[in-house]
């Protein structure tokens, strides 16, 4: 994560608590509607991101290979600050031992590399369907029996 960046800030309305005097980790013991709030504030920046990415905005799911020195305006801060806010999410869910399926398939999804990469458009207009669908958290395909 960048030096001094929180992604907490990039949620509307959401301060960490503060005890003697400094914030707390979002990691520590967090009230019960403060992880639905994170969610539901994630789930809102996330659409917004991947309408924009539907519509060919490049750099959502990875920056890595749209960037070069030619480039560097086309750079999108939102998208990786929404990638670094996934992880600090989905670890916060994770020491509560819950889990956000919204965030960990983004992470997915975000981790699609090479070959199976079928591009950032094609990812962000299906994942938008399952998320339509209400399909998030449920397998993308049936398994199909080995014979």
């Amino acid at each position: 994560m960048n030096a001094g960046f929180s992604p907490w800030s990039m949620l509307p309305g959401f301060s960490l608590p503060v005890q003697n005097g400094e914030e707390m980790d979002p990691r520590d013991e967090a009230e019960p509607g403060q992880l639905e709030m994170l969610a539901s504030a994630f789930r809102e920046q996330l659409l917004a991101c991947l309408e924009e990415c539907a519509q060919g905005r490049k750099g959502l799911f990875s920056d890595y290979q749209f960037l070069s020195e030619e480039d560097e305006d086309g750079a999108w801060p939102e998208a990786a600050r929404l990638r670094e806010l996934a992880l600090a999410l989905q670890g916060v869910f994770a020491q509560q031992e819950e889990r956000n399926a919204l965030c960990d398939e983004f992470l997915d999804l975000c981790s699609i590399h090479g070959e199976s990469n079928p591009g950032e458009r094609k990812l962000a207009r299906a994942f938008l369907d399952r998320i339509e669908k209400g399909e998030v958290g449920t397998a993308t395909q049936e398994e199909r029996k080995p014979w």
